[in-house]
């Protein structure tokens, strides 16, 4: 489906992400083992943060977008990674039950001087929860092998 990347990701594509939900008990469960701080663990000592009660760590956010862009189009392209994010903005708390959802953007691409087998292209995403919110902003470039003869 994203097999060429010269025909897949030009400036203005956008590309549909999600839906996921997430529930109390994985965010419970990611922040346990990975961002261990109260108002993810703890859905009492929660209620008396600035947040108002349990909320997903902003890197289990991230980890639910890039499940999201993996389902979308990444294990079905030539994706040969990333370079890193250029941008991570954590807009809104995620809470249980919330369903998020979201866009990729294609903003430019290239072929790399150094190997132009390789198409840099460079992404905006924007994931939003159930009620319209904005709860994730992220910009990177992302590396695409080119097919042969392309």
């Amino acid at each position: 489906m994203y097999d060429n990347p010269l025909e897949s990701f030009t400036p203005g594509t956008e590309i549909t992400l999600g839906p996921k939900s997430v529930s109390r008990d994985e965010i419970i469960e990611f922040a346990t083992e990975f961002d261990p701080i109260y108002f993810h663990t703890d859905e009492v000592a929660a209620k008396n943060s600035m947040l108002g009660g349990l909320v997903a760590s902003g890197f289990h956010t991230c980890s639910l977008a890039m499940r999201m862009l993996c389902d979308a189009y990444i294990t079905k392209s030539t994706s040969q990674g990333a370079p890193g994010i250029d941008e991570c903005k954590w807009l809104a708390p995620v809470r249980p039950g919330d369903t998020i959802s979201g866009v990729a953007r294609v903003k430019n691409s290239r072929r790399s001087k150094s190997r132009p087998e390789i198409l840099i292209v460079g992404f905006e995403f924007e994931f939003w929860n159930q009620n319209k919110t904005p709860v994730l902003f992220m910009s990177n470039s992302a590396m695409f092998r080119i097919p042969e003869g392309a």
